[in-house]
């Protein structure tokens, strides 16, 4: 019991570095800032209805199909996955698609999806310390204004130095493109940077490019292997006392 206290204050004590010590940290969007995903359900299930399909993502369905990264892409594997011809072209997944984006930024502007718990506070203190900031998803930028625009105000792009979306690169995560793209923009090493993720896909990205990792467990990922992670937590609160 001993050995396993020594080795998770270990953890603790290096993760508390990274966080203080590092030239930038860098966050996942979806999960890691706000719990998006089910307002991302239900606003695919909406857009369904809208196009006149007769689909409907549960929960469960719904954690299976985010292990395919990207929302046009999760369209076209459950198309798929239901047998048969494909029902979509690429052109009706594009337009399906929008409409999903739409139902979800009024619904993230409604002010349903706040921050999750200690992210705000980490982000402030890391401006405090003159840390660079930064974001690499998957989700699309329309998505990321609507979230941040409603969390953070109308000026949340001053507090990043850059912002990497999903469509910004040829392969998303778990491939570490966008983690990659975000370390050439800021000209830093792996090394000296920090990535706050949710998800074992967003760990695997971010570990491929060689940057450490911070796991705050997200509701749809609570469930992933996050042992190569410097650290996981329930939500960034824990991270408070740095």
């Amino acid at each position: 019991m001993d050995d396993v206290l020594a080795a998770s204050r270990l953890r603790l004590d290096r993760a508390e570095k990274l966080i203080v010590q590092s030239q930038a940290l860098i966050f996942d969007v979806d999960g890691t800032l706000a719990e998006t995903e089910e307002v991302h359900r239900q606003a695919f299930n909406a857009a369904f209805v809208r196009a006149g399909l007769d689909w409907c993502w549960g929960r469960s369905v719904y954690k299976d199909l985010l292990r395919v990264t990207g929302g046009k892409e999760r369209i076209r594997a459950f198309d798929r996955l239901r047998g048969g011809a494909s029902v979509l072209s690429d052109a009706e997944i594009v337009e399906l698609h929008q409409i999903k984006t739409t139902v979800y930024a009024e619904s993230i502007a409604s002010g349903g999806c706040p921050l999750r718990p200690g992210v705000e506070a980490l982000l402030s203190a890391a401006r405090t310390r003159g840390q660079r900031l930064a974001i690499a998803t998957t989700t699309s930028r329309g998505n990321i204004d609507a979230l941040l625009g409603a969390t953070l105000g109308k000026h949340w792009e001053d507090w990043f130095a850059t912002i990497v979306a999903g469509d910004e690169v040829s392969k998303k995560k778990p491939a570490p493109d966008v983690y990659l793209e975000v370390l050439s923009r800021l000209n830093l090493s792996a090394s000296e940077c920090l990535a706050i993720e949710d998800s074992e896909n967003g760990l695997v990205a971010a570990s491929g490019a060689g940057i450490p990792v911070l796991i705050s467990r997200s509701a749809y990922f609570r469930d992933d292997d996050f042992s190569a992670a410097v650290l996981a937590v329930d939500d960034l609160s824990e991270l408070a006392g740095i």
